[in-house]
């Protein structure tokens, strides 16, 4: 039997960067903060959380050949960009920014809106694309222990009734809202299959379970392997949202 691997990342200890109006927390190095440990998870290089004043936020700036998506907590988040797009993104919108050959955009808070998103990263299969940018305001859901498929890349079964579709082959994104004591399995008959499941609390919290440690908004539980997989299954404390990322 293989290991079951199961490893949680507290958001306190997150790398953190601060600037006027702005506070981010890195899961994985970025910039000036490096840690051979955590370098990536699997195609994923980044994954911030973000909290912004009202009308602070990233002024206009490059990115090439990365997927880049990004989940709207709280508050609104404007995004315009090199290729025409200007939107306002609510909390509970999702966005897609394939950065591809090269795309320039800003990202700042609606003003006087102190806002929250959550942002990943993702290595493309192919380099050099074309840019595009695609946006959508789904309803996560709870149904029967699923949890809505929101964003995938080509070879994820179901993919193709995804929102949202990424470059990235085997990668999956779903979001999930539990009510206190509602239930979610890992597992590849309830999740798309995959080694890797990466799941974030945005907010409320988890109870403890036979895997794990309780978890609180900011923290992430990185279950790798199917044994783990199948024996996961997480329970909310309180009215709780995850994001579940799985990677082939």
């Amino acid at each position: 039997m293989m290991p079951v691997t199961v490893e949680i990342r507290r958001g306190m200890a997150r790398f953190t960067s601060r600037d006027a109006g702005r506070l981010t927390r890195h899961a994985l190095s970025f910039g000036p903060h490096y840690d051979p440990d955590r370098l990536r998870l699997g195609p994923m290089v980044c994954h911030d959380d973000h909290v912004l004043g009202g009308g602070r936020g990233f002024e206009t700036h490059h990115h090439e050949d990365l997927e880049i998506l990004t989940w709207v907590v709280e508050g609104a988040l404007d995004h315009t960009d090199s290729l025409g797009t200007d939107r306002r993104l609510a909390a509970g919108s999702l966005a897609l920014l394939s950065a591809g050959s090269g795309v320039e955009h800003s990202e700042t808070a609606a003003p006087g809106v102190p806002s929250r998103f959550v942002q990943a990263w993702l290595v493309p299969d192919e380099p050099g694309l074309p840019p595009a940018y695609g946006a959508t305001t789904p309803a996560p859901v709870h149904l029967d222990g699923r949890a809505a498929l929101l964003a995938a890349g080509p070879g994820v079964v179901g993919g193709e009734d995804a929102a949202l579709r990424l470059g990235t082959t085997g990668a999956a994104l779903q979001v999930v809202r539990l009510e206190a004591g509602q239930e979610l399995a890992l597992g590849p008959d309830t999740s798309p299959p995959g080694s890797l499941r990466h799941v974030f609390v945005t907010t409320g919290a988890l109870l403890r379970f036979s895997l794990a440690e309780p978890l609180a908004a900011g923290d992430t539980l990185v279950v790798d392997g199917p044994e783990a997989q199948a024996a996961a299954t997480v329970v909310a404390a309180v009215a709780t949202e995850l994001m579940v990322w799985t990677f082939a």
